[in-house]
């Protein structure tokens, strides 16, 4: 019989371009916040996991050995931006099995500046090599699409971003904490027609960090521990959509299986956070786990629906294109905020109302995964 899995605890530094900060110091804060919210020594913690993309051979042992040298295992995993949700899901698939009662995922990243490294050049497949694959392009392409498929304008993807910097300008760790204009978005730099500058989320360096253990662990502590009731990966070259050879990955494929395994549905979750790494992908990402119908996120985004205050709050904390995008760290930034909502700590950014339901997409070139929270 499988056991129930929760969340015990979050940590999340600030997010920044260039912190100045070495990758254990921020694993060491991140980690800590996360043991000091659950209530836990770090000698409770039975199994540890680092996600990370772009760093030494190491870094998860280095990370791990500055909150203590127990000699749990430590394994690192990398899935670029799914990274961290797709460590958090490894350790619920153990403890969900009895294999181990308390796990502990780190996130850590320092990114460049620029567009993310992709290696050299003569070993990329060819779609990279014919600029189709480079991520501004292929969102682009998408908007494209959606355009020509749905009648959606340039202004309802302006309209994610719009709201994100909003969203952003309330959380403290954000990268980026100013309001711009619908106008001032869309007529900053073009990078890829209808995506400007100020709807991509930019490289930066931030940890984040999560304590998950079984339900029946988790009564042992005073905190307030979240559910973990889904959770579904898979890779991104899967593909199924209602139009032959036009779907991007297997988002709604994984919603389903969530769906089912929670027991819940799209109509039940109070709050969402989705992957905007560029701000079209929050509108695409509503259809596919079926917040609106297919072809209606554009207006569904632009009715003020994924407002704070609206039907089904996405991104509260300013998602990607506000808060920044340390690869690796992601993920945990994602299960900290809807964290936060549900135990109503979300301070300025908080939904109206008691949310009881929150729901994570978490997307990158190695791996899609989707979670469901409870209270």
């Amino acid at each position: 019989m499988r056991k129930e899995v929760v969340i015990l605890g979050v940590g999340v530094t600030s997010f920044a371009r260039v912190s100045g900060r070495s990758l254990t110091d921020m694993a060491r804060e991140a980690g800590m916040k996360a043991l000091k919210d659950a209530g836990v020594d770090f000698r409770d913690i039975q199994i540890g996991f680092c996600s990370h993309c772009n760093q030494p051979l190491g870094t998860g042992m280095e990370c791990f050995a500055q909150l203590g040298m127990t000699g749990i295992p430590v394994t690192n995993v990398e899935v670029a931006c799914a990274s961290q949700t797709r460590g958090g899901m490894l350790a619920a698939d153990l403890i969900a099995a009895g294999v181990y009662d308390m796990a502990l995922v780190i996130g850590v990243e320092k990114m460049p500046r620029g567009m993310v490294p992709a290696g050299d050049i003569n070993e990329m497949p060819y779609h990279f090599r014919l600029g189709i694959m480079p991520m501004p392009g292929a969102y682009a392409m998408q908007c494209q699409r959606h355009m020509h498929l749905y009648g959606s304008r340039p202004e309802h993807f302006a309209k994610a971003a719009e709201k994100a910097h909003r969203n952003g300008s309330l959380n403290p760790n954000a990268t980026y904490r100013d309001v711009y204009t619908l106008e001032q978005i869309m007529h900053a730099r073009m990078i890829a027609d209808p995506i400007t500058m100020l709807m991509c989320s930019a490289n930066c360096d931030g940890a984040t960090a999560t304590v998950i253990c079984s339900k029946k662990k988790a009564k042992k502590y005073k905190n307030k521990p979240i559910r973990l009731v889904g959770w579904a990966g898979g890779n991104p070259m899967y593909v199924k959509g209602r139009e032959e050879g036009l779907a991007e990955g297997p988002t709604e494929f994984l919603g389903e299986k969530v769906y089912e395994m929670s027991g819940l549905g799209p109509e039940d979750v109070d709050v969402a956070q989705v992957h905007d790494a560029f701000s079209p992908g929050e509108i695409f990402t509503l259809e596919e786990l079926g917040f609106c119908p297919q072809g209606e996120g554009g207006r569904f985004v632009w009715e003020g629906h994924t407002e704070i205050g609206g039907k089904i709050p996405v991104n509260t904390d300013g998602g990607l294109v506000s808060c920044g995008h340390p690869i690796g760290a992601t993920g945990g930034r994602m299960i900290a905020e809807l964290s936060w909502q549900l135990r109503g700590m979300a301070g300025a950014r908080q939904i109206p109302g008691k949310p009881k339901v929150a729901m994570i997409h978490n997307q990158g070139l190695g791996g899609t995964n989707v979670m469901m929270l409870t209270l």
